[in-house]
């Protein structure tokens, strides 16, 4: 009958034949084998002493000469995260401290700079990420005015903006007429935003645009105590309506000036035309020698004029 393989060979302990018992004169090796014993230790001796070598040159190799994955850690660990724009915080602050110092609201620069701002209202939003997209591949700074409800939604396009050192403005919690509302609830629907937003890590919005142009007296009380700017437009492109990418372009160009600041909207209904006419807008407006800002660039570079009289509600209600 055949041996069969024992797969487990490697842990069972080897059978040793008993060794037989010779007389001394028997055991003790001739001179030829003493010869081959210590050619043997020799070898053995050089072979441990290559072995020893080998790993110290390895150990040695591989602590001066990290692996491809070791240095792409390191790199990773020494690249440090993101960290918001201080400077672009700051002047935010200061200007529009400044221009509260003598004005509520703002519709526009002072028209001597060739500046521009563009702002979104309605958003965050599912046509929001196209809108920051372009925005970013053309290197254009802008001002979002952010619905605190749909932060519940769409937080993430707007966590992207505040990385990406866009502006967040107030635009309320649920978007309603404010001049339709007490002042607890106008209260309530300008704290509630502010809330939110401070949530997801930008510092407490410092300008406001009302829905639907809607406000009152109530509404500048409130802005005041809070040390909020109410900022208007003075070029509105109708995009809301979606009247075709065509149409959107020739309103913002046709209205373009110093110091204009131009409504679009990314969000509050499909915005696939806003997002079409965006990338021409931007090119145009530079072409014709115009710097795309945010608002509290253009209020820093081109503050309004003081002295203009007060806005009455823009929505004919209320």
């Amino acid at each position: 009958m055949g041996r069969r393989w024992n797969w487990d060979f490697e842990d069972e302990p080897r059978r040793r034949r008993p060794t037989p018992r010779l007389p001394l004169q028997q055991v003790r090796p001739s001179g030829a084998a003493r010869f081959r014993r210590r050619r043997l230790g020799a070898a053995l001796g050089v072979a441990l002493l290559a072995i020893v070598l080998v790993v110290a040159l390895t150990a040695s190799h591989g602590s001066g000469a990290p692996s491809a994955a070791a240095r792409a850690r390191s790199a990773r660990a020494a690249t440090p995260a993101p960290q918001p724009t201080v400077g672009a915080r700051e002047l935010e602050q200061t200007a529009v401290d400044s221009v509260l110092g003598y004005t509520p609201f703002v519709r526009f620069g002072g028209g001597h700079a060739r500046e521009i701002a563009l702002t979104f209202d309605d958003g965050p939003g599912p046509y929001t990420p196209q809108i920051l997209d372009v925005l970013e591949r053309e290197q254009v700074p802008a001002t979002f005015f952010v619905i605190g409800e749909e932060l519940r939604y769409f937080g993430a396009s707007t966590t992207r903006e505040i990385r990406d050192g866009f502006v967040i403005g107030d635009h309320t919690e649920t978007h309603p007429m404010l001049a339709q509302l007490s002042a607890h609830d106008q209260r309530e629907q300008l704290f509630e935003q502010a809330a939110r937003v401070e949530i997801l890590g930008a510092p407490r919005p410092r300008l406001f645009r009302p829905p639907y142009g809607s406000f009152d007296t109530t509404t500048f009380h409130l802005l005041h105590q809070m040390r909020m700017l109410m900022v208007l437009w003075s070029v509105d492109t109708d995009d809301y309506a979606q009247p075709g990418a065509e149409v959107i372009v020739h309103r913002a160009l046709e209205g373009a000036a110093p110091g204009a600041i131009i409504l679009m909207h990314d969000a509050g209904g499909d915005r696939a035309q806003t997002i079409a006419a965006l990338p021409t807008i931007v090119a145009q407006l530079r072409r014709s020698g115009y710097r795309l800002v945010t608002v509290p660039q253009l209020l820093h570079d081109d503050p309004p004029a003081a002295g203009q009289p007060l806005p009455t509600n823009l929505s004919g209600a209320g």
